[in-house]
């Protein structure tokens, strides 16, 4: 069929080259992700790390088209608490990004039902993004637009074309990145989720919800390729937190016809979107070599009364790893160290604060205490200091 008008920034050829520094930034996040899925994490980091990336990666899609929940309130509504009644669609809004990245997360990691990107598979994000919505919601969720709109200064093309840009579309991401035939390289998953994501805001298919269907299948794609599901809102936060550089992005790509310095935009934010993760999850194995510490140096004391011996070895374990402390903090620290010495006299903590500094567990500066960190600090490798990013 043929079109009713022409769009030189939809041509679906190769529009994107890499500078050297791309490159060296497409490898970092190669490397990133290799230690990301090669290191355990303790499950309760990881249920920590998994429900801050659904958390942040739903903000951040719907707070880009405007929504304006906070942290607690969707923390809130993550815990099945009712939003004011002046925030409820804002509310089903986020709901909806947080339902949709469990299903396509039950698709790719769990069920392994990946599919290429397909029309079909669009207009089912497309209602995932705009279920219950009613009339905060100006489109029919899981069609495309029966009308022409305008968005900012950027005409879109015309609703009679929209099947026939949506076929090539998919067909290009099906030819171009390889998916289909198992010839995928690794990065070429970076790639296909960044280009796949702006080209679908430049066909605006849907009369609403474009940006958060473009998010989801960048998702998808970010989930299909094998990257970590704590990882698959990092550009979400990205563009969300450099709002006023993405939209200058998405308007340069389309003067200059050329994918390039968005894609490199891209990538520079999820790599340090990596790094964070990163690590964290390296804060969460510190945590794990300390608490192995304190199990090996009480292997070597002598167990004597046995409760005396727990609670010592409890107190080491519950002592903050970032904190120094004073005598009279102790019992405010948390919550297990204020029932730990909540009926227990200051001479009897002072008597435990000794033998753990007598184990190396804790030291003293002046008057504050804290855990003696540096020892397992001191089993990483020697290097010079050298930042590799």
């Amino acid at each position: 069929m043929k079109l009713h008008r022409e769009y030189p920034h939809l041509e679906f050829i190769k529009k994107w080259d890499f500078t050297k520094r791309g490159l060296i930034v497409i490898g970092q996040c190669i490397s990133l992700i290799k230690s990301i899925n090669n290191t355990p994490i303790m499950p309760t980091h990881y249920t920590e790390l998994m429900n801050v990336a659904l958390k942040k990666g739903a903000q951040s899609t719907t707070a880009i088209e405007g929504n304006t929940l906070s942290d607690d309130e969707i923390s809130n509504l993550i815990e099945g608490k009712k939003l004011p009644d002046s925030l409820e669609y804002q509310g089903i809004e986020v709901q909806n990004i947080l339902d949709a990245f469990n299903e396509l997360l039950r698709d790719t990691v769990y069920e392994n039902k990946e599919q290429l990107i397909t029309p079909e598979l669009l207009l089912r994000f497309h209602k995932l993004v705009g279920k219950n919505l009613g009339e905060h919601f100006a489109a029919i969720p899981g069609h495309f637009r029966n009308s022409d709109v305008i968005v900012g200064n950027y005409r879109c093309p015309d609703y009679r074309d929209v099947p026939i840009l949506v076929n090539k579309y998919c067909e290009f991401l099906r030819t171009e990145f390889k998916y289909e035939s198992g010839e995928q390289q690794f990065s070429d998953v970076f790639i296909e989720a960044i280009v796949a994501h702006l080209y679908l805001e430049w066909i605006h298919p849907f009369g609403d919800g474009n940006g958060r269907t473009g998010r989801l299948v960048e998702f998808y794609i970010l989930s299909r390729g094998c990257n970590p599901d704590i990882t698959l809102h990092i550009l979400s936060n990205h563009y969300n937190a450099t709002r006023a550089e993405y939209y200058r992005q998405i308007d340069k790509a389309f003067q200059k016809r050329d994918l390039s310095e968005f894609i490199e935009y891209a990538l520079i934010g999820f790599r340090d979107g990596l790094q964070k993760t990163l690590e964290k999850i390296q804060s969460s194995q510190l945590i794990m070599t300390w608490q192995k510490y304190i199990y090996d140096k009480f292997d070597g004391v002598e167990m004597g009364q046995k409760e005396v011996f727990k609670r010592k070895r409890k107190f080491a374990l519950q002592v903050p790893i970032d904190k120094k402390f004073t005598i009279e903090e102790i019992p405010s620290l948390n919550i297990e160290l204020a029932r730990l010495y909540s009926n227990i006299s200051e001479r009897t903590l002072l008597r435990d604060i000794e033998e753990l500094m007598s184990l190396d567990i804790l030291i003293k500066d002046a008057n504050y205490y804290s855990a003696n960190i540096s020892t397992v600090k001191q089993m990483i490798a020697k290097r010079k200091g050298v930042s590799f990013i």
